[in-house]
């Protein structure tokens, strides 16, 4: 079981703001993953080279934090088959909703956007139905 550690928690918000932050003030970009995770895909488009060192940052960072010696344990309680299709899911929404939860919920929201907070909204109040009916009227545990 993945146990809660408000310490590190902090820590990762920090870095993840600070990241967001610092991407607006250079690039003038917004952190939405899953638009930066497509500019990398084929075919490139003519920013792709920043959108390569955010993504490696995001994917180095914890690497460097282990040579550290922190150990992160962590559990993935849930099969692959859920995790893709969860995956598909999620992507589905974010093509409906115009971005993800890191675009909306940590970006748009920070800038107070009507729209970010409204999908943020839907984003928080579908997982919460989606995990009461999967486990409380379905009975399905993961």
């Amino acid at each position: 079981m993945t146990e809660f550690t408000p310490l590190m928690s902090f820590a990762g918000a920090l870095l993840i703001g600070l990241s967001a932050l610092l991407l607006m003030l250079t690039w003038g970009r917004i952190a939405g993953m899953t638009a930066i995770v497509g500019g990398i895909l084929p075919p490139l488009g003519a920013d792709w080279s920043w959108k390569l060192a955010f993504l490696a940052g995001a994917i180095l960072a914890p690497f460097a934090l282990s040579l550290s010696g922190y150990v992160v344990e962590y559990a993935v309680p849930v099969s692959t088959a859920a995790l893709v299709i969860g995956g598909l899911i999620a992507g589905i929404g974010v093509t409906f909703g115009s971005g993800c939860t890191s675009g909306h919920g940590i970006c748009g929201m920070a800038r107070l956007s009507r729209r970010s907070i409204a999908a943020t909204v839907t984003f928080m109040a579908f997982a919460v139905l989606t995990v009461f009916l999967i486990r409380h009227v379905f009975g399905v545990t993961i």
